[in-house]
């Protein structure tokens, strides 16, 4: 599964870990994530994620 990076303030969103502190289970793929996810540092919302090279 891709990794995913938040522009804003290189937050890495690694589906294997998930969010747990904000209700997101391990294994979630980033396209599973509820439309209003943010960004846990800097609470952006999904459109400034951007997959890793």
């Amino acid at each position: 599964m891709k990794k995913y990076v938040c522009t804003a303030c290189h937050y890495v969103y690694d589906p294997v870990v998930g969010d747990p502190d904000n209700g997101i289970a391990p294994g979630t793929p980033f396209e599973e994530l509820p439309e209003d996810y943010t960004c846990p540092l800097c609470a952006l919302g999904k459109d400034v994620f951007e997959a890793e090279e």
